[in-house]
């Protein structure tokens, strides 16, 4: 899946719509969530900004994302249980990860469709659905005996 940038207009308005204002760091790390695809994690958003904008700290970043989660231009993902992730796509949809070189790839699922009998007395806020294994590309690069412990 290629992502093209979004356009500056189109980023000024997600946030306007949710009456954020369009700060420069606020459209910086929203245009970072729409590059490329991927999910990533403060840590990888800041290696990105950081040669752009010297003075920007991890802490800016982690209040803008917790801004666009509160709400709701992006969602959380936390795959592995190390580092949180973000997620620009809204749509119901579910996650793989390469255990081999850690690639998350979105892939169309009907979340709403996934009903579980034992849990019918529960009030459900939120479903998510992970799986993991072996990206196409690792595959051909991992002996056939390969296996995570």
């Amino acid at each position: 899946m290629v992502h093209v940038p979004a356009p500056i207009a189109f980023l000024k308005n997600e946030l306007s719509s949710k009456c954020l204002r369009p700060t420069y760091l606020r459209l910086r790390v929203l245009e970072s969530l729409h590059q490329g695809g991927t999910h990533p994690t403060v840590d990888e958003i800041y290696r990105v900004l950081l040669p752009e904008i010297p003075s920007l700290s991890k802490a800016t970043i982690y209040n803008s994302l917790n801004t666009f989660v509160e709400v709701g231009l992006v969602r959380t993902v936390g795959i592995d249980g190390s580092q949180m992730r973000y997620d620009i796509t809204l749509a119901d949809h579910g996650h793989f990860q390469c255990e081999a070189c850690g690639t998350i790839a979105n892939f169309a699922i009907d979340i709403e469709r996934l009903l579980i009998d034992e849990l019918g007395p529960f009030e459900i806020h939120e479903k998510n659905v992970y799986v993991k294994g072996l990206c196409p590309n690792c595959r051909l690069t991992t002996s056939p005996d390969h296996k995570k412990e």
